[in-house]
């Protein structure tokens, strides 16, 4: 190699050091920047802060509708009771209630996430049935003086259309291995075995509500006018025969937090929603958007009927009565 050719390679190699010095430098710059770029979102992002343990908080989450059992809520209730940055939560029921096992279900959950941090319930328009028997999971309850609460109590409800089938000529035959297979059954009246094991099973599971209730809200049920039939109370009336702790909305829930739990109630209070990854089909979304122009909501019906087991719920139908 020349002595020309030899100061070029040696030049070259001094070129290549420099430009990956620069490299270095900016790669530096780079990293930093996405630091701090990530900092600052997440700064202002109090929900993204939260979550990642950086911030501390009251949780607050929305129970309505129909409750069932729900895996969504299941890991959204799991990452709760194990993010050491919230500090509390507060729970906002407006429902009619649900399934026996969906509250059974979120009354676990609820108990679940009490045992690491306090718990309180507040009640909107309607926390009645199932919704009520979750929310005996709180710590402490404050609802509405209007709120239509208790109603603590299980039905069973079906249809039955044997009279009718028989009108259209058709006969429904079945083959099952004892006489209370399937019972009770739309396509066959009850007998009164069926009924007997049915009413065994509806009084079983209301027995469970109403000693839940008895435990938790430290009440004697049958000294309380209709508690054990299954009445309704206004938030007031609840207050009155201990069924609830307090009558106002969040405000006196961020208030008993502070009294009684030491919790800052001037910590941010951040809305948890779970991850619902069901999207509906073709046919779903032409029957919504026809609902909708009828001014009909599908989600109560098709949430209702689409549930299997004892309910735990409170009808329009019986509301429209109470009111009058």
């Amino acid at each position: 190699m020349s002595k020309t050719s030899q100061l070029d390679h040696a030049d070259l190699i001094v070129d290549r050091r420099k430009l990956k010095r620069r490299l270095n430098k900016w790669r530096g710059f780079a990293i930093a920047g996405l630091l701090l770029g990530f900092w600052a979102f997440v700064s202002l992002n109090d929900k993204m802060a939260a979550q990642l343990g950086v911030m501390d908080q009251i949780a607050r989450i929305e129970i309505s509708g129909i409750i069932t059992e729900d895996q969504a809520r299941a890991a959204m209730m799991k990452e709760l009771a194990e993010n050491g940055s919230v500090k509390a939560v507060v729970v906002r029921f407006n429902s009619p209630g649900g399934t026996t096992t969906g509250g059974e279900a979120l009354y676990t959950q609820l108990r679940n996430i009490a045992k690491k941090r306090p718990v309180v319930a507040v009640f909107g328009t309607m926390a009645t049935s199932a919704a009520y028997m979750s929310g005996v999971a709180a710590d402490h309850i404050v609802a509405r003086g209007n709120t239509i609460t208790g109603s603590v109590g299980v039905i069973m409800q079906w249809a039955e259309v044997s009279g009718m089938m028989g009108k259209l000529g058709v006969q429904m035959n079945e083959m099952k291995s004892g006489n209370l297979k399937a019972v009770p059954s739309p396509f066959a009246p009850l007998d009164e075995e069926g009924r007997q094991l049915t009413q065994e099973m509806i009084d079983e599971s209301h027995k469970w509500f109403i000693d839940l209730v008895a435990e938790r809200r430290n009440i004697n049920p049958a000294q309380i006018p209709g508690l054990i039939k299954g009445r309704i109370f206004s938030g007031r009336q609840a207050l009155q025969y201990g069924l609830v702790d307090a009558v106002g909305g969040e405000a006196q829930a961020l208030d008993w937090l502070k009294a009684s739990k030491k919790i800052n109630k001037d910590l941010p209070v951040i809305d948890w929603q779970q991850t619902n990854t069901s999207q509906p089909g073709l046919f779903g979304l032409a029957s919504n958007h026809i609902a909708k122009l009828l001014g009909i909501d599908l989600s109560l019906f098709t949430q209702q009927f689409s549930q299997d087991g004892l309910m735990s719920l409170v009808t329009p139908k019986l509301i429209s009565k109470w009111r009058q």
